[in-house]
This record gives structure tokens, sequence and C-alpha cells, in this order.
């Protein structure tokens, strides 16, 4: 019998597209990428026209197998790898693994593209298949070397110039300055101080509102008019006894109008404000989502379109779900004459495909949500919201704004033309009709952002009565670190790198310890000012904004056909390469990591210089190598220098030495003033006992501890002779199960707080026995 062999790259699709086709079709999984360049110096030959040295991933070499030999009962190879430039360079890796390249296949190979998992796509996607485009392969064949010549260049100058261990990249490299150029912008801010007047008002002793000062005798006041408490206590002074009426009232309308269907990098934004996820969260994910999902008698399908997209546009299909939905559970009001259509703001996007939206809007959270583990069960809720949003109606609101005039008996008659007294502004806005509001509101990255109140009906020359002046001290604030949000969205409107690299880029920073993240923002650490502080200086063009950006554009181009991939890799490489060669030459080995200060070594007054140690910078003698040893803390912006030792109230239980309170990499401890000679150390906080005996030494007692990382668990007292330990506060009642001498209270969210055995295997708890039911099928494919 015939049989088409159809590839895709994960496995959990191949199940889902093979029960679509039906027979005569035999899906298999290349389970992402099949070749790469190796990770190592030479695998780009640069002397002959940047020729590549691929190399089959060994992990792939069973599946390549798997393919050859279904191939020999197959008629026909269809490649359906995803539907973007790496999955185009996919299905061309693996038809030269397989040796079906340049022509040598003996049967028909075609490609087929689909963006969404459902019968209906994969059908349609079949029966009109192309050839493999070796513009998109090339675009993205230049992407990867380009990478690989600036990571295995650029990164081993850092090795030899900073530190080994470091790396830099085209992308990476940009992101970590721009998170260190906003940490300059918050170390060099100067606070200003200013006040502002405001007035609680009412209206025939009715409704309370607030109105601020916006004018005085005539003159309009900028944010820093009032400079100091004494300015503002004058002006309090000045209309506490004012007379108080209404001058003018302002009334428009304010159409307020949906955001679109998501992109990649609005996914990413919306998922980190809303649901808190990583982008690298959200992506993994909405693969899931986009693979997959067993949902009862549906069985297995694909619940949103495919998620690495530039597009704001939706399918006709979907547009007209959207109409029909909208119409069934809001009504007419809320359902638009004709679909809206959006322009995409991001720079070089690619908008072949369409929005990331859920392949059939008529499934709704609610149905799906039995079927869907809790992180799934939010990303689609999100997704179909905002899908839904985009084609409703747009909210209207009633926008007021009302200035009040106060004038004071001892005010002095202005010049001509000049207004007497002082204008206060009150606005406030009413919902008149909330639109697509009633389901969807886009997140924002402003924190504090103030919301309008209502306002009472007022008119024109209505007296108002004063109850309050209240004077308010501000200061102007320094720009915010960026969050992940923030970050990906800056990213975007400049133009760099591509949205579905965005989280892989973020993630390298923390892992290489260029920037950690404190409540949710990036905060650079030393290792990372220090590499884009000299990348910028000896490397300015290749982290600079604008040129990434560009060499996006370049590679579009190849895409588009309208530029030779190897013309873009030359006239990228002579410049880089000799400013690499100068910068090896000119630069010291150290430089970077060392700077000479004024201040002399107390010890062997030599000079000390600030440098840059595994754990951050660090004070220390320039006569390290004559044998002066004198190192000590820097003290970090804002703080004083180190100071003297604290030494505590104990005794060390060794020598008899004071003991002396430090701080160490988890906090503070106690350690002997005697040291080196004794090398004593004790935690600051001794471990509070919980009077349950060890059951496992039968000697010790369970005592409370904090874990590096700050949770708390029970262990025995006589560690490290004794290593048995639990998280849950320990009980001293045998397990009536197995009868294990100790029983734990555990507390959950869900569950509250109940009784269980810490014994592996056992299970017994005090929580009542549930009905064991199926776990929703979760699928495990992931681009490699």
């Amino acid at each position: 019998m015939a049989q088409s062999l159809v590839i895709v790259e994960s496995p959990a699709k191949a199940k889902t597209i093979e029960k679509f086709l039906g027979a005569g079709y035999k899906v298999l999984a290349s389970y992402g990428h099949v070749r790469a360049l190796p990770s190592k110096q030479g695998s780009v030959d640069v002397a002959r026209d940047f020729t590549p040295k691929y190399a089959v991933l060994a992990e792939s070499k069973r599946h390549i197998e798997a393919i050859r030999k279904a191939l020999k009962e197959s008629d026909r190879l269809l490649l359906a790898t995803d539907p973007d430039r790496e999955g185009e360079a996919i299905s061309w890796h693996l038809l030269a693994a397989l040796g079906l390249d340049r022509g040598k296949a003996a049967i028909p190979v075609q490609r087929v593209v689909f963006h969404e998992i459902t019968k209906q796509a994969i059908v349609h996607a079949v029966a009109h298949p192309r050839e493999v485009s070796q513009d998109l392969v090339d675009a993205q064949q230049a992407r990867s070397i380009l990478d690989y010549l600036v990571g295995f260049t650029l990164s081993p100058y850092l090795w030899k110039k900073i530190r080994y261990g470091l790396s830099a990249g085209r992308v990476q490299s940009v992101a970590l300055r721009l998170i260190c150029e906003r940490e300059k912008e918050i170390a060099g801010f100067v606070q200003q101080e200013y006040w502002t007047l405001g007035a609680q008002l009412t209206k025939d002793a009715g409704q309370e509102f607030a109105a601020g000062l916006v004018q005085l005798d005539g003159t309009k006041l900028d944010k820093f008019a009032i400079p100091d408490a004494a300015a503002a206590e004058a002006l309090r002074q000045r209309f506490a006894r004012a007379d108080w009426r209404v001058a003018e009232v302002t009334r428009s309308e304010k159409r307020r109008y949906p955001a679109p269907p998501f992109t990649t990098s609005t996914l990413q934004q919306e998922a980190a404000r809303k649901l808190g996820f990583s982008a690298k969260k959200t992506m993994a994910t909405a693969q899931k989502l986009y693979e997959g999902v067993a949902i009862g008698a549906a069985g297995t399908v694909g619940l949103i379109t495919y998620m690495r997209t530039d597009s704001v546009n939706l399918s006709s299909q979907a547009l007209a779900e959207a109409q029909e939905l909208i119409l069934r559970q809001f009504g007419k009001d809320y359902a638009l004459a004709k679909p809206r259509v959006f322009k995409n703001k991001a720079k070089n996007a690619q908008e072949a495909h369409e929005a990331i939206r859920p392949t059939d809007l008529t499934r709704t959270p609610a149905e799906l949500k039995a079927f869907l583990p809790p992180d799934q069960f939010k990303l689609y809720e999100l997704i179909w919201k905002r899908t839904v949003a985009s084609q409703m109606k747009e909210a209207l609101l009633d926008q007021t704004s009302v200035d009040i005039v106060a004038t004071a008996s001892t005010d002095s008659v202005p010049a001509a033309g000049a207004a007497a007294g002082g204008v206060f502004r009150a606005t406030g806005s009413v919902m008149r009709f909330d639109g697509f509001m009633k389901l969807y509101i886009e997140g924002t990255d402003d924190e504090g952002e103030e919301k309008e109140g209502t306002l009472p009906p007022l008119n024109k020359d209505e007296a108002l009565a004063l109850r309050e002046l209240l004077t308010e001290q501000h200061f102007t604030q320094p720009p915010p670190r960026y969050t992940e949000a923030s970050l990906v969205k800056t990213l975007e409107e400049y133009g760099i790198g591509r949205p579905s690299t965005y989280a892989s880029t973020l993630n390298t920073l923390i892992e290489r310890k260029y920037a950690v993240l404190e409540k949710k923002r990036f905060v650079p650490q030393d290792i990372g000012m220090v590499v884009s502080d000299h990348l910028a200086q000896h490397f300015d063009r290749y982290v600079d904004y604008n040129f990434t950006a560009g060499l996006e554009e370049e590679l579009d181009q190849v895409a588009r056909g309208e530029k030779q991939w190897k013309q873009l890799l030359g006239e990228f490489w002579g410049p880089f390469k000799a400013r690499l060669d100068q910068k090896m030459q000119e630069v010291a080995q150290g430089e970077a990591t060392t700077e000479v200060t004024t201040e002399l070594c107390p010890e062997c007054n030599r000079p000390l210089a600030i440098k840059l140690g595994k754990r951050g910078k660090f004070i220390a003698c320039t006569g390290f190598k004559e044998g002066c040893k004198y190192t000590r803390p820097l003290a970090k912006e804002g703080e004083a220098e180190a100071a003297e030792p604290v030494f505590s109230e104990e005794k060390c239980d060794k020598c008899g030495a004071a003991m002396l309170i430090k701080d160490g990499r988890y906090g503070k401890y106690l350690a002997c003033s005697a040291y080196p000679a004794c090398k004593n150390i004790q935690p600051l906080v001794k471990p509070k006992g919980t009077g349950v005996a060890c059951p496992e030494c039968k000697e010790g007692e369970l005592t409370e501890k904090k874990s590096r990382y700050g949770k708390l668990f029970y262990s025995c007292n006589r560690y490290p002779k004794c290593k048995y330990a639990v998280w849950d506060p320990p009980v001293a009642e045998a397990c009536p199960k197995c009868a294990h001498p100790v029983t734990v209270d555990k507390t959950t969210k869900r569950d509250g707080t109940y009784r269980k055995c810490p014994q592996e295997g056992c299970g017994w708890s005090t929580l009542p026995a549930k009905a064991e039911k199926p776990a929703p099928a979760r699928t495990t494919g992931k681009k490699a």
C-alpha cells in the first residue's frame, strides 16, 4: 500500500497529525534540530566563503535512522516542521542528514506548512505542498553563523581580558547593555523635591471631590512651581478662607479601543504582567497548547495557533467565529458591524502568519478547565479573552474637567488680562458603555498609575464649600528597572533580535549571573556591568541598538530574496575581525577588572585597588604579589565604608576568644576572632528546638533551620553524624499505618493543614480519600 511519510518536530504533534490524516500516512518526529554547528572553534570556515561545518547531533542519530527506515516503505516525503525560518532550516538539514539534498531523493519531497493543529488545517496543508524555501533557509543559516562568529570569537576575548567562562552574544550583549545603562541612569539620578496643593470640596454638603492647584494669579504652574514646605504652607494659608466658584466645565466623549491579538512579544509581556510568567515559561506553556491537549471525546487537538509570530492579523474563519460568539454571549450592542483590522507597530515585523489565537473560539476557557493544568488554563484564558475582545466594540467614557476659581479676600488686583487667585482643576470620568472592557483590559508596566474618580453634577458659576486644604510633598523618581515585560517591549521597539529568541536571551543573562531578578526586575551584577562597559568602550558599534536592529533588517532582506546571505556575512565579519584583532593587542589583561585608587594600604602603604572577584567588587592591595593580603568589602552606592568588626557577647566554645558577627554569602554568622588560629564558626541565630526526638538516631532532637534559600526545614541537631531531615513541622506521634515514630503537619493552599507520614511510600494522611480521576494528557515535545 502506498504511504506518505510526514515529518514533524515533536512526537506529541506526530500522534495528533497521524490521527487526522488517517490511513496512507505515517507521521514521525525529528525531535527538533537534527544538525547544528558544533560548539567549538573552526565550525565555520571563514576562508572558504563562510562554509559551515554542520554535524548531526548525537541525540538525533537514532531518530534519523528511524526516518531512513520508514522512507524505504514510502513513496512520498512531506516535511511538516514548524512554519518559521527555523522550521524551514530543520527541513533542509533533515534532507542533508538523510542524503536527500541536491535532488538525490528517489521519491517526491515536498514542504507542507500549517499554523494550527486542527484536522481542517492539516488536510488543507497536505493538499497544497510546496518546495523548501532556500531564501528562508539562507536567512536562518546567516543568523546561526553570525551568532556563532560573535559568540566564538568575542567570548574567548572576554576570557582573556576579564575572566574565564564569560559569554557575549549578538543580541544578548545588547540586552545586557540596556539593563546596565538603565542602572547607571538610576545611580546618577538626582532627586528633586516638589509640593502640590489639593482641595477637598463639596457641593451643598453633597458628594466630596478633590481638585488640585494648576494656576496662580494667571500663571500656569509647572511641576516644580511649589518647591518646598514653606511655599506650600503659604499657599494653603492664602486659600484657607477663599471663596470657591466653578469657572468652567468641559465635557467630552473618550473612546477606548481594544489591544490587537497577541504576537509572540506581546504574549510574553502580558503573561509577565497578568500571570507572573517568565518569557521562558510562557513559551513552554504555549508550545504545549499548540502541539495538542486531550480534551475528552474530541481527543488530542491543538488549542492555539503557532506561537512564534509577529502578525496581528486574524483569519476570516476566526473573525466569523468571534462575531458569532460575541453576538451569542454579549449581544448585538457589543458586536462590530465589520471586523476590526490592526496594523503592526513593531520594527521588522514578519506578518506572513496569523496572530496567536485559539484554534476554535467556541472552546471557551470554562469548557476546557477540567482538561488543562493550571498554567495552561491561565494562558489559554488570556489568549481567548484577548482574541475575542479585539473584535468587540470600543468602550465609551464621559470625561469631565472642571476649573474652580479660589479667590481670597487678600488677593491683590492682577495685571490687565490676568485672573486673580488660584485655579484648581478636578477631573473625572464615567463609563457610559464598557464595550470590550467587559471581557478584557490590557495590563500596563506603569506603577502607581492614578485612576480618575467620578464628579458630582457641576455647573458654571456654582458656589462650592471647602472642607480641607492639603499640602503634599513629592520627589521625582528615577526610571524603573526593567521587568521581563518591559525589556521584551524595548527590544521589540528597537527591532533587536526576534521575539521567538527573547526567552532564551533573558534566561542566559540570569544563568551567566550578569543580572538577577529582584522583585521581578533585572538588577545588573558587578560582572555584568564590567562586561557591558568593556564591550561598549571597545566594541561600541556591535552593541549599538541601531546597528543590531539594522542587522535584523538585512536578515529579513535575505529571507525575501533581496540579499545574498554570504554577502551579509562578509560585510559584517571584515570590520568585526579587524576590531577584535586590534583590541586583542591593545587591551591589557585585567584592565577591566582592576581600578587603582588614591587610597593607601593600611598594612604596607601601597595603593589600594578596586578589583573584581567571583562574588563582585572588593578592595585589595596592589602589593598582593609582594605578599600583602589586605582586602575588605567595597561599600555599595550610598553605603558607608566597611565598619569595624562587631563583637558578640558569645565566646568561642573551642578556644574561648570573643566571637565576631560577620556577613557571609548566606547572611550573618558568628566567627571566632582568633582566626586563622581558630576557624570555629556558628550560626548567628541558634536553631530552635521542637522537642521531637530524632526517629533515626534516637539520640538527637529535631530542630528548626533555614536552607540557603531561606526555606524552613527540620533536621537532627547531631548533624553531620545524623542526616535525618523533613520539610514540614514534626509531631511526636507515630504513624497509624507504618508505625514510623514521627508524623508531620503539612500545610497547602488547597487543603489547609493536615497530618501525614513523612516516610516515602507510606502515603498515610488525615485528608479524606479522594476518588481517582485520570490526569489530563500532557505533551513533552519541544523544539531543541
